[in-house]
């Protein structure tokens, strides 16, 4: 047991946020009691990356997040950014390992970061309970105080809460949305929330045909016949829709608009490494090199097979004829096809799938110390909060900062320092 003189604080949630939260909470002079519904911390973190838990990106910036709460990037991320997460795990003695800009830890497995998680709050004296799903939050009569109940069991009043017990995206980790009842409970509104970081489910008939395919594409996300995003990466194309970072980066906005009944397509260009005008130019010579070739022969080695096979289908022709007897509109409408097939996305994965949800508590009911306006007390962190990134270590650096804020201001009355 902690000596602490200090006040008396809760968190909800033995996250990534949670954790870092009660740390710096202690660290900041509080005694700080860890509530968690899982039968260990960290159930979730430890699914990040693979397994490898990419825990941060060099390449932070503002334009990497969604939602209400990135008025509160400037701010926050200057009080902990990257460079103090670094040191953060570094003094932990969790060395890291630089690929490209994306962080992770030295051994490349999400088990080291939640390890140096737990050992570092042993050392802080965090009294952490598991197996605790706190049913109801409750304001003291005098004012002073949140009255925390876990199972219907009334247990101790804290002077400060940090709730920090994640958002709606997989459930089977333990995120189920009992946050967002909490903060309800106590005044707070929640925005509409969506999968993020998902698959998509699309329209067409022919994905059963081309799944399992993985190959670099360019992808364009057109909603109701508008541009909105542009991305490239490795497009993973499954039985039902497409999948794949790329995809992901752009699912959220694809989310909302199906939502509020707008059309969502996807253009993927197939070739990304041309240029225009020089993929017309490979085409040209290409029909000119390919007598006594079949239309499949002609194709080998353009794209994968299950690719080649679809655009033959597509083109209304058949493998086995001669690629020199292909009209010239089924010629021009085969390259055409390979540079923008057109796909109509119908939804998106659910929760189950999701690797964030976008939504959450709004930044208008929140202090820049992620204090709730309405409790004096009550405090937010991670993913509960209106703020999602897009894939690269994004979303964990906001649990970090948000983390490292609630936790310093929860145990300094809401005053933080660096």
């Amino acid at each position: 047991m902690s000596n602490h003189m200090g006040r008396n604080v809760a968190v909800i949630g033995g996250g990534a946020a949670g954790m870092m939260a009660a740390v710096q909470a202690a660290k900041a002079g509080a005694q700080v009691t860890l509530y968690e519904k899982n039968d260990r911390v960290g159930k979730k973190l430890l699914a990040t990356g693979n397994g490898k838990c990419n825990f941060s990106n060099m390449d932070m910036n503002k334009n990497a997040y969604y939602g209400s709460a990135v008025a509160f990037y400037d701010e926050l991320f200057s009080v902990f950014g990257v460079p103090e997460t670094m040191d953060f795990f570094g003094q932990c003695g969790m060395l890291i390992r630089n690929k490209n800009g994306y962080l992770y830890p030295f051994s490349e497995q999400a088990a080291t970061v939640l390890d140096v998680l737990r050992f570092t709050m042993e050392s802080c004296h965090v009294k952490v309970y598991t197996n605790s799903n706190v049913s109801a939050l409750a304001i003291m009569r005098s004012g002073s105080g949140l009255q925390v109940t876990v199972a219907g069991e009334k247990c101790d009043t804290y002077d400060a809460v940090i709730l920090a017990c994640g958002s709606m995206a997989s459930p089977k980790t333990g995120s189920d949305g009992s946050g967002y009842k909490l903060a309800k409970s106590l005044g707070h509104h929640v925005t509409e929330l969506a999968p993020a970081l998902v698959q998509l489910r699309c329209r067409e008939d022919f994905f059963k045909s081309v799944a399992g395919v993985r190959t670099q594409a360019g992808l364009t996300l057109w909603i109701d016949g508008e541009a909105k995003q542009h991305v490239q990466g490795e497009l993973q194309l499954t039985d039902y829709g497409i999948s794949g970072i790329p995809v992901f980066q752009f699912s959220r906005e694809a989310a909302y608009a199906l939502m509020h009944g707008k059309r969502a397509t996807v253009g993927i260009d197939l070739m990304p490494q041309w240029e225009d005008g020089t993929y017309r130019a490979f085409w040209e010579e290409r029909w000119k090199r390919q007598a006594g070739q079949t239309i499949e022969q002609f194709l080998t080695g353009i794209s994968n097979k299950k690719i080649n096979q679809l655009m033959i289908k597509l083109t209304g022709a058949k493998p086995f004829w001669m690629a020199d007897e292909l009209p010239k509109e089924k010629r021009e409408k085969m390259a055409a096809l390979y540079r923008n097939l057109m796909v109509t996305v119908k939804e998106t994965n659910g929760f189950e799938q999701a690797q964030v949800c976008a939504g959450g508590i709004p930044a208008d009911e929140l202090t820049q110390n992620l204090e709730s306006q309405y409790v004096p007390g009550l405090y937010f962190a991670g993913e509960i909060i209106d703020i999602d990134g897009i894939c690269g270590g994004y979303n964990l650096q906001w649990a970090w900062t948000s983390g490292f804020v609630a936790g310093q201001a929860a145990a300094k009355d809401r005053t933080y320092s660096k």
